[in-house]
């Protein structure tokens, strides 16, 4: 499998000043290629910055992007990767706060709840609240609210293409 390329996308929601070539040098290291990101102010949390950069790479490497980012504080990031011959789809978000949350993805970007995530919840259909919470944790809710402000902020910004040469 590990001929596989797939595609992906790291959106950094918010980082410091001084993190951004840290963060660059990291994504650069996993890719195996330079990687520069096009950084802007973030308007949802002043003094930060924002940046996207779209990958081509090996399946997995979504993965392995989201590890390299994992630890810094006060950066706030998402790191997708697209289902490819033999593997899934996947999206990492992380915040200081919450810390990574991972889901599988379809092609269509929808998260997939595993049936025993499905079956976990359903033990408490008894308790509606516990039930929604469940159900919440396995959608990663708590991520996606904490997230939505910073997305917000960047609709619009273009996104760099970054393609593995040879």
């Amino acid at each position: 499998m590990s001929g596989v390329i797939t595609r992906g996308v790291v959106f950094v929601h918010s980082a410091p000043r001084a993190l951004c070539p840290h963060v660059e040098w990291a994504a650069g290291s996993v890719l195996d290629a330079r990687a520069s990101f096009d950084w802007t102010a973030q308007p949802a949390a002043p003094g930060m910055f924002r940046a996207e950069l779209s990958w081509t790479g090996p399946a997995g490497s979504g993965a392995r992007l989201a590890s390299a980012l994992r630890g810094w504080n006060h950066l706030r990031y998402e790191v997708t990767e697209e289902a490819s011959r033999g593997a899934d789809g996947g999206r990492w978000s992380h915040t200081p706060d919450l810390g990574i949350f991972h889901a599988q993805v379809d092609v269509h970007g929808n998260i997939v709840v595993p049936e025993d995530r499905v079956r976990a919840a359903m033990e408490h259909a008894g308790e509606p609240a516990r039930m929604t919470r469940e159900l919440e944790l396995a959608l990663g809710q708590a991520w996606d609210d904490e997230l939505e402000p910073f997305r917000y902020a960047g609709a619009g910004v273009p996104v760099r293409w970054l393609h593995r040469v040879g």
